[in-house]
């Protein structure tokens, strides 16, 4: 961290402690050349999520939106909100962690599935019928044969 006093950059910290509930961190900094004293806050850089559907238009990631997905799917099955929840969480840091700033709806898709598929068997093909688009009873026989092959 640069000295706004001399330019120098090396300091050390002195104190560091969370602010607005944990979203940043205020540190006292010394720079290492003239001993003054400055602050410095850190917060996590949350860049937007953009979707690319399938007609190729593009929209920022919504995780109400993913969320009523799991929900319908998960209708009258005994999963809970928390778990569904968790799920998200899980999808989200995957796709925030990835370096693309652009997620195709098919890979966000794959990855609801993959976590269903985990969850609750019913719930997964239910969300793979939707997704999928099964045209026809044989397409949802030949998901429901790969699900039972793997297990």
């Amino acid at each position: 961290m640069k000295c706004p006093f001399c330019g120098y950059e090396e300091s050390k910290v002195i104190d560091s402690r969370p602010t607005d509930e944990g979203e940043r961190i205020r540190r006292r900094r010394e720079c290492l050349k003239c001993s003054k004293r400055f602050t410095t806050y850190e917060m996590i850089e949350n860049l937007p999520i953009i979707v690319i559907k399938k007609d190729k238009s593009r929209e920022t990631f919504d995780r109400q939106k993913l969320l009523n997905g799991m929900l319908r799917a998960c209708e009258k099955r005994q999963v809970s909100l928390e778990t569904i929840e968790n799920a998200i969480d899980d999808i989200e840091a995957i796709i925030q962690n990835s370096l693309d700033r652009e997620v195709s709806s098919e890979k966000i898709g794959e990855l609801v599935m993959e976590k269903l598929k985990n969850i609750d068997e019913v719930a997964y093909v239910r969300f793979a019928s939707v997704y999928r688009q099964f045209k026809d009873i044989n397409t949802f026989m030949s998901e429901l044969n790969k699900l039972l092959a793997n297990d």
